[in-house]
């Protein structure tokens, strides 16, 4: 996806950050969530998918994903298997978010992979990427910020703000995130 050029196309005037095809694919995919998704009822996980899908999402097998969920653009997302995104989960993926198998991001749960560059008087939006490993968990209203990587197993916790990485296995809290212990698993 590409973005104009700020100097240009001055946002801060009111210009445009996407090209036309962009923005017009955005209001189709924003008409067709709404009318097709966004009321089901909570069981319809797999038509929710289907819809996701068409749009250019890549959406692996058993996702589950609600009604309110948001999300920008769908050619920017990538779940893998099982992946859950809660009720009022907002994915602003102007970059790309990738989430790893099984991972789980609660309501509420905000990911957002752009910022802007604050050295530059015209604020030129910025694309970071979001990459959040397998069986990782992003908890009630957490915030992940732009570029942040989230390990394999990494917790999130309610509320907790990251602007960075996230090792894999490790318990994070607060604002900024700070780790807090080590995660493992029981065996089965």
């Amino acid at each position: 996806m590409e973005v104009l050029d700020a100097k240009r196309h001055k946002p801060l005037e009111g210009g445009a950050s996407f090209t036309l095809s962009n923005r017009l694919f955005r209001g189709l995919w924003i008409v067709v969530w709404t009318l097709t998704a966004r009321w089901t009822p909570p069981p319809l996980h797999a038509w929710r998918r289907f819809v996701l899908r068409s749009f250019g999402a890549r959406v692996g097998r058993g996702v589950r994903l609600y009604g309110s969920t948001r999300v920008w653009y769908p050619p920017n997302l990538i779940l893998g298997e099982g992946v859950l995104l809660g009720p009022g989960v907002n994915c602003y993926n102007q970059g790309t978010i990738a989430i790893g198998d099984r991972s789980v991001i609660s309501q509420g749960a905000h990911l957002c992979a752009s910022t802007h560059d604050i050295s530059d008087p015209d604020f030129q939006l910025q694309l970071r990427p979001i990459a959040i490993g397998s069986r990782a968990w992003i908890a009630a209203d957490a915030f992940v910020g732009p570029g942040c990587v989230v390990g394999d197993g990494a917790v999130l916790g309610a509320r907790a703000a990251l602007f960075g990485k996230a090792e894999p296995l490790t318990v994070y809290r607060g604002n900024p995130a700070q780790p807090i212990k080590q995660r493992s698993f029981r065996p089965k």
